[in-house]
């Protein structure tokens, strides 16, 4: 039984599992060995019986001999002349002279480098393996290189035979791009808010690319800011309760396409029978049926749209790719052809699985899960899966071009904000996961652990811990697989906006992982390829001239603070949480330049809801604070909080001082307004201003915790996007921004 726990102990730590984690209050708590062997079957391992164990563990040792190289090297630009090597392991005899021959091709496989080391070579290190003896040699390797993508192939002759290595080297800088103008000392602010919530005369019940763009004009040129925050916009199944949250969507990789705007879609002009259906006075009872619910109708807006998306591509089908041959196409049509050639494989297994979900959802009703689907179905490379997809090829393109027009509108916001001189423009969200029901997990199921879901340990918002129902990437297959689907993640989510937000960035360190069928505070931590993430992130950021910013909010270690500062990224500083150890708030002085300032987040109260208490009525109706003495002490700590907040603002004469025992006032527009120039007065770079705190919202837009008794993602905005532009809270906060020396784009 020891010689077992031994091994599983073993095997844990060199796959990276936590043996222990301490919560929000410091309390320590050990990995069960339950919990190790959930976590070590969900990265592929048999864990039943101490000889598998033992086996894992000596494979796990041996595989760094009997592989000639690691599948990546990530290096830095500017990393000292020694660390410019890599390593090939060869069998071999002692007595034979070793010469290792090299090669370097760039990311179009043109040569760039070729090189020879040896004879006389020294191996770094050696060992016996079955009676058998493997060297492995440092190789160096030419500086100089860009940065880049490059495969490296090495040969060697050795007495057991030929050795061929190859590897994927990664040549990153050393921090993320940051727009010369905050470098320079500039600082600007920005409006946040939630696209789904935003009501208009023209949208269908949804805020949609058309009201963003709209925003951004006016933004930039009414109001000076610099930069518009949005939600995750990524792909979802828009079905209410439990696919509608933009943090757990299908894809990461895709759009969400409830986003696009019809009347915008250039094929409407042309379809007739698009104009009939838009025209008809029952589906225009219904389009005003959605602008005036209180809540976002996802399932039938979806519904509507598919409908008069169907008829924009018949046209579109009609009248540009005439046929199926490329010569035959319009302007307009090698246009779609050629975004579906650059979408490659990802775009047409992205198309092929919504074309394939719908397929099998009409025949089962009740499976949402592919994992239910008839066996031949689970496996995208599956012959019945390509049977499908010749069968249904229209089918498969009309979610191709659905992908098309929703990056065509974004792409035209994202230009319309640079040509404005906004110095960023769309600030964009990328989600820690995506769901298991959709197709990142179906496409991806080589690199993601299926059977345990991410989350967060126990601490003040989630008593229980949380756990967020999405699977996790396994860090050794994702290094394994050389990091193609985090790099993908980051090129398809940095194309649309010059700053981008990564929820949790905790998790390219650890992430929290939950056995299904365990509650979250069973779980444990796996720790990532940090260096190596960090600088792919920073590559991918270059490239594209797109500012990091990582939410890390919770329990950060120092040592990753210091990395993600050093490499450029942003902290996320939010002023709930800014407090000294005696629960002061932080003075503006005290928060960091490299950094975005926001009062709120989405999983946390408006500060109308905050400064009233709302999110705390709200918590006890729905559980989660478990009586009235809950209730009564988590009101005492929010009048606690509120207090200092509002002795801040006086401490930097933003709010008059009346009297030592005077009573808070209540939340108003000139109150919420001080808050935010609180905010400004840091060095942060970047300061947020949620539409929704500026006009007063009360009811936040998630409740942790909760799925269909709270409603999520729902929650529309009381005032419309027209009356905006002239609400004083609006235009008053904005002059206040200009006069602190936040610098927006054109006006």
């Amino acid at each position: 039984m020891q010689e077992e726990q031994d091994w599983l102990a073993e095997l844990a730590a060199r796959c990276g599992i936590a043996s222990e984690y301490y919560d929000n209050w410091g309390r320590r708590h050990a990995t069960s060995e339950q919990t190790k062997r959930a976590v070590l079957a969900a990265m592929g391992y048999a864990t039943e019986q101490p000889e598998t164990l033992r086996a894992a563990v000596l494979a796990w040792d041996e595989a760094t001999w009997r592989q000639p190289c690691e599948p990546v090297l990530v290096r830095r630009i500017d990393q000292p002349l020694g660390a410019w090597s890599f390593s090939l392991a060869v069998e071999e005899a002692a007595e034979h002279e070793l010469c290792i021959e090299w090669e370097i091709l760039d990311e179009s496989g043109r040569l760039q480098h070729k090189g020879e080391a040896g004879p006389g070579l020294v191996p770094a290190a050696s060992t016996m393996l079955d009676g058998r003896r493997y060297a492995r040699y440092a190789v160096p390797v030419p500086t100089g290189l860009d940065c880049g993508y490059y495969d490296l192939v090495a040969h060697a002759a050795t007495a057991a035979g030929e050795v061929r290595g190859t590897l994927r080297l990664i040549m990153a800088p050393s921090r993320c791009y940051v727009p010369p103008r905050l470098q320079e000392g500039a600082r600007t602010w920005g409006l946040s808010l939630q696209l789904y919530a935003l009501r208009s005369s023209r949208n269908w019940g949804v805020g949609d690319f058309g009201d963003l763009a709209d925003i951004v004009e006016r933004a930039a040129t009414d109001l000076g800011a610099g930069v518009v925050g949005l939600n995750p916009l990524h792909a979802l199944k828009n079905a209410r309760p439990y696919h509608i949250s933009p943090y757990s969507p299908d894809s990461r990789l895709f759009l969400n396409v409830l986003y696009v705007a019809v009347e915008q879609v250039p094929e409407l002009a042309d379809s007739e029978p698009a104009q009939r259906l838009l025209n008809d006075p029952e589906f225009q009872a219904s389009l005003a049926s959605f602008r005036a619910s209180e809540l976002v109708e996802y399932d039938r807006i979806y519904a509507a749209k598919l409908t008069a998306l169907e008829a924009l591509f018949q046209t579109f089908q009609a009248r540009h790719l005439r046929g199926q041959g490329e010569s035959s196409a319009t302007q307009r049509g090698q246009a779609f052809l050629d975004y579906a050639r650059q979408g490659g494989e990802r775009l047409e297994r992205f198309a092929l699985f919504q074309a394939l979900s719908e397929e099998l959802q009409r025949r089962y009703p009740d499976i949402w899960e592919w994992k239910d689907w008839p066996e031949p179905y689970r496996n995208p490379a599956s012959p019945e899966v390509e049977a499908f997809r010749r069968a249904q090829a229209s089918r498969v393109r009309f979610h191709q071009y659905l992908q098309w027009i929703a990056s065509e509108q974004l792409l035209v916001v994202a230009q319309r904000a640079r040509a404005l001189g906004m110095p960023l423009g769309l600030y964009h969200d990328l989600a820690l996961g995506s769901s298991r029901s959709g197709s990142d997990a179906w496409v991806f199921q080589d690199v993601l652990a299926l059977t345990v879901d991410s989350g967060c340990p126990p601490d003040a918002f989630a008593l229980e811990g949380q756990n967020w129902g999405f699977p996790p990437m396994d860090p050794h297959r994702l290094k394994a697989s050389r990091y193609r689907f985090f790099i993908e993640l980051l090129r398809r989510n940095l194309t649309y906006g010059g700053a981008l937000r990564l929820d949790h960035v905790m998790g390219l360190f650890r992430l929290f992982w939950i056995p299904q069928g365990l509650p979250s505070s069973a779980g444990t931590y796996v720790t990532y390829p940090f260096e190596d993430l960090l600088g792919i992130l920073a590559l991918e950021s270059v490239r594209h001239r797109t500012m990091i910013i990582g939410e890390d909010l919770g329990t950060v270690p120092d040592e990753v603070r210091a990395s993600l500062s050093a490499a450029g990224v942003l902290s996320y500083r939010v002023l709930y949480f800014e407090r000294q150890p005696d629960g002061r708030c932080n003075e503006p002085g005290r928060y960091p330049s490299q950094a975005v300032a926001v009062v709120t987040t989405h999983d946390l109260p408006t500060l109308a809801g905050f400064w009233g208490g709302k999110d705390l009525d709200t918590r006890r109706r729905l559980g989660l604070l478990p009586d009235d003495d809950a209730l009564k002490a988590a009101r005492e700590e929010r009048a606690r909080d509120c207090r200092r907040l509002y002795e801040a603002l006086q401490k930097e004469g933003l709010w008059p001082i009346q009297g030592e025992a005077e009573a808070l006032p209540a939340m108003t527009g000139d109150l919420a307004r001080a808050i935010h120039l609180f905010l400004a007065r840091t060095p942060c770079w970047v300061v947020l201003a949620a539409l929704d705190d500026v006009i007063g919202e009360l009811s936040q837009t998630n409740m942790p915790g909760t799925l269909d008794s709270y409603p999520n993602w729902s929650r529309k905005m009381q005032l419309p996007l027209e009356t905006w532009w002239g609400a004083p809270a609006l235009v008053r906060l904005a002059a206040e921004f200009k006069r602190a020396g936040r610098a927006g784009g054109a006006g």
